[in-house]
């Protein structure tokens, strides 16, 4: 095939020339031979061509439809996953459930950060919002630990709620913070909001309630594990824990999108004027802003509006939406 043929001395320059003229065939291997370098080319150009023999690029697939290609319906293969820690979670169709095993070895095939494949076993239930899994490739195990923003938390995915999808939410949130904060975070589960908050702010005291027991249990470790001081936790329910408190908080999280709105009167109970609270909602998109902003309204007549957020799909045409607002 037709190539340029450069000096070895001049070969990165000439390279940067065919990439930034889309040039260069990146579909095959440059060859060197002697003092010169062979760079397989698209089209014509004016440095002087020849002709030679390339070893054409092997691509690896990179997805699961690519692999599982005639060997699962295609209509039916998983289009994506979500990954806790080194655990990736996946949703199987019932009518592939055969196939599982092979959708789990080769998502391990593919994803040499991912040691666990476990897939969802039920829809989210229960008082703490949890949901079965099952492992269906990889270590035998359901405890990981997640990396984000600057913090490590370890927990179980199966018996704590916890989304990697709001890591960018809890980016935003915490850059809103302003030194010396007194921030309550209710339903803090394994300590994602308070513990990000206390290590990339200057808040002065965040304290975070958890019904759950075993979501409580792993936000005290990972309160030791990231060697944070400035935070404290209680298990159990926020209308009994919150009152007892004694205190006015400057900032208020309510991150339970199914039911946050009735808890708004505790929330302005433990609120002085200037309070900015951030209550999440799930709402289809015909009912944003005006349901999430009605809601509150209806509650803090007084609240004003600072931002009304989407913070990700939560299924077809619903969304997980933030709504910011100070009393």
């Amino acid at each position: 095939m037709k190539c340029v043929k450069v000096p070895k001395k001049k070969a990165e320059s000439v390279k940067k020339k065919l990439i930034e003229s889309n040039n260069f065939n990146f579909e095959y291997i440059p060859l060197v031979e002697n003092d010169y370098v062979y760079f397989p080319i698209k089209f014509k150009t004016d440095l002087p061509v020849v002709e030679k023999e390339f070893k054409k690029i092997e691509k690896k697939p990179t997805s699961l439809k690519e692999v599982l290609k005639n060997k699962v319906p295609e209509d039916l293969i998983p289009k994506g996953f979500e990954v806790v820690g080194d655990i990736a979670i996946i949703e199987i169709p019932e009518e592939i459930k055969n196939y599982e095993s092979l959708i789990g070895k080769t998502l391990l095939s593919l994803h040499k950060n991912i040691k666990v494949v476990a897939k969802k076993a039920s829809h989210y239930e229960g008082q703490f919002r949890t949901r079965k899994l099952k492992i269906i490739a990889g270590e035998n195990r359901k405890e990981t630990i997640h990396k984000e923003n600057n913090v490590r938390l370890k927990l179980n995915p199966e018996t704590c709620y916890f989304s990697p999808r709001l890591s960018t939410e809890r980016r935003r949130i915490i850059d809103l913070i302003q030194p010396n904060e007194i921030i309550l975070v209710m339903f803090s589960g394994v300590g994602p909001y308070p513990i990000t908050i206390a290590k990339n702010t200057q808040a002065k005291e965040i304290i975070g309630v958890e019904i759950n027991p075993d979501a409580h249990k792993y936000a005290e470790e990972n309160l030791k594990l990231n060697k944070v001081k400035n935070v404290k936790l209680y298990n159990g329910d926020v209308n009994e824990v919150v009152p007892k408190l004694n205190k006015k908080f400057d900032r208020i999280l309510m991150p339970l999108p199914k039911t946050a709105e009735e808890f708004l009167p505790l929330a302005l109970e433990v609120s002085h004027t200037g309070t900015i609270i951030h209550m999440y909602d799930f709402l289809h998109e015909k009912d944003i802003p005006d349901k999430v902003i009605e809601k509150v309204k209806n509650v803090i007549p007084k609240a004003k509006i600072l931002n009304i957020v989407k913070c990700g799909q939560y299924s077809p045409g619903k969304f997980r939406v933030c709504i910011d607002f100070s009393v």
